[in-house]
């Protein structure tokens, strides 16, 4: 993803369109997209700001936070269970999550899942 062009820009532009020019030809004088400043325009018009709005970042865990005590309460009656087991589990009270998801908000609360063998270790030859 790109970086958000400069206050600077954004300012010079806006200076312009207040002087009198059109959005369009504005941006044609400082090489910047028409769209563009027709948005920036429209931004400082409805909010006052024409900063650039952050960008990235998680937008869907709160979905899987909101159902957080129905996760640690399947878990904790099985903690063996696999991450597709307990996708099945919580789609059967409703909450739909992908596998990544789970193994991400288990990273979030610092919970360890790692499965131990089921077998015996060897003692005269390592098994891995």
């Amino acid at each position: 993803m790109g970086q958000p062009l400069s206050m600077d820009l954004r300012s010079r532009v806006l200076a312009a369109i207040d002087g009198g020019m059109s959005c369009r030809s504005a941006a044609a004088r400082f090489g910047v997209a028409p769209s563009t400043a027709i948005r920036w325009h429209g931004q400082r018009r409805d909010t006052g700001s024409f900063a650039p709005k952050p960008q990235g970042g998680d937008m869907r865990s709160h979905r899987v936070e909101e159902r957080r005590d129905d996760i640690l309460a399947i878990w904790e009656a099985r903690k063996d269970i696999t991450l597709d087991e307990l996708r099945d589990a919580l789609a059967a009270i409703g909450l739909t999550v992908s596998r990544v998801g789970l193994h991400r908000f288990f990273v979030r609360h610092g919970i360890t899942r790692k499965k131990r063998p089921a077998t015996r270790s060897s003692k005269t030859a390592p098994t891995s």
